[in-house]
């Protein structure tokens, strides 16, 4: 008589569990995969954010820090920037100034001055300057014509992408001066005009004054305060609300609450600022 072999096998109720414990492993799996994919993308967005804070940070510094340089220290300096009318959206310097607000028309932003330091020393567009030094200090009578004249100027983004606003310039020396892009990445910007006394000779800021109420009655700008909201792409946030976008928004205007409320749409924000005196006018 034969006799049958036995089989040995998974029953279905073994299967059932081996295949809810594979389950909670893989959901385990993913949900580390998903949560490190976040991380990274945040700290990418982030990074991002303030890279391009340093560079327009370094960038803004770098062109206040020529405002208001002379060839010649010894020359005066209402002599070097004489009184300059209104035109092309700046404001009038008045005669020893450096420095003046952009025409509240504009928008936000400042026009500066200066002397070449280098013969055909480049402006913010990449023209060269016709000055052409022949000596370390020019003992000759100066002109307006040798001072270079730039303008800065603020544009947010018109789509809502906030990441998309940037910071425009033009040289004023230019016969018919038009914008280019400078900086890109800007959600806002806020800047503040340091003024003192009106006697030229005593160098101290004694207020902060909005750019947007700025005049040149006000005073000489003695220094200039600068900050940037820097806005990643629409939804890298987790959360709903942004602490540095909120700090942000208790000082801004209404027409920029409402800007950057309506295009948040989660985004990672980064903010920086700077204060930098102008060279000559403070000690």
């Amino acid at each position: 008589m034969n006799k049958m072999n036995e089989q040995a096998g998974l029953s279905m109720i073994e299967l059932l569990i081996a295949l809810a414990i594979s389950s909670f492993l893989i959901l385990g799996i993913t949900q580390v995969y998903i949560d490190n994919k976040r991380n990274y993308v945040f700290q990418q967005n982030q990074a991002g954010n303030l890279e391009s804070s340093r560079f327009a940070a370094l960038t803004i510094s770098d062109y206040l820090g020529k405002a208001g340089y002379r060839r010649t220290p010894s020359a005066l300096l209402d002599i070097v920037f004489p009184s300059r009318p209104a035109a092309n959206g700046c404001l009038a310097f008045s005669a020893g100034h450096a420095v003046t607000g952009l025409d509240p028309s504009e928008g936000t932003g400042f026009c500066i001055r200066y002397q070449p330091q280098t013969s055909g020393e480049l402006d913010c567009q990449g023209a060269a300057s016709p000055v052409a030094y022949d000596e370390a200090f020019p003992s000759g009578p100066t002109s307006e014509s040798d001072l270079t004249v730039l303008a800065f100027k603020y544009e947010p983004s018109v789509d809502g992408e906030l990441q998309e606003g940037r910071l425009l310039c033009k040289s004023l020396n230019a016969t018919s001066p038009q914008y280019g892009e400078l900086l890109r990445g800007i959600a806002d910007l806020r800047l503040d005009f340091g003024v003192g006394n009106t006697d030229m000779l005593e160098k101290e800021v004694t207020t902060f004054v909005p750019q947007a109420d700025w005049s040149p009655s006000s005073g000489a700008i003695r220094s200039v305060r600068y900050a940037l909201l820097l806005a990643s792409r629409a939804g890298q946030r987790d959360g709903d609300d942004s602490k540095i976008l909120a700090d942000w928004l208790r000082e801004a205007p209404a027409d920029a609450q409402a800007r950057l409320q309506e295009a948040d749409n989660k985004r990672i924000y980064q903010i920086a600022g700077s204060t930098q005196t102008i060279r000559n006018l403070m000690p």
